[in-house]
C-alpha cells in the first residue's frame, strides 16, 4: 500500500500532511505520535514553542537564541539572558 503525502504552502511555508489525526482530550492535550517525535528528534521533556498562523497551530522545538541577535548556536544565560558568545564579547568591551 503506497502513501500518498499532501504538500500544501500556508503563509509561504510548505506543509507535508503525514495522515496521522489525534484527538484532543479532556485537559487540552494531543499526543504527538512517537514517529514524528523520532524524526523531528523531540525528546521526553523537550520544550516546543507554540506559534499561530491564521487559524493554523504550529509547534517548534524550542531553541533558546540570543536576545540581540537571534543566534540560536553557542547560546549562554548572562544575568538570566540568553546572550551568543559574539554579542556576549560586545557587551565586555
Amino acid at each position: 500500500m503506497s502513501k500518498f503525502v499532501i504538500i500544501k504552502i500556508l503563509g509561504g511555508i510548505i506543509v507535508k500532511s503525514t495522515g496521522i489525526v489525534r484527538k484532543v482530550d479532556e485537559l487540552g492535550r494531543v499526543v504527538i505520535p512517537i514517529e514524528l517525535r523520532r524524526n523531528l528528534n523531540i525528546d521526553v521533556k523537550d520544550a516546543l514553542e507554540i506559534f499561530i498562523e491564521g487559524e493554523h497551530i504550529i509547534l517548534k522545538k524550542y531553541a533558546p537564541a540570543c536576545i540581540f541577535c537571534g543566534q540560536a548556536k553557542d547560546v549562554e544565560v548572562f544575568k538570566g539572558k540568553n546572550i551568543c558568545p559574539a554579542c556576549l564579547q560586545d557587551l565586555k568591551s
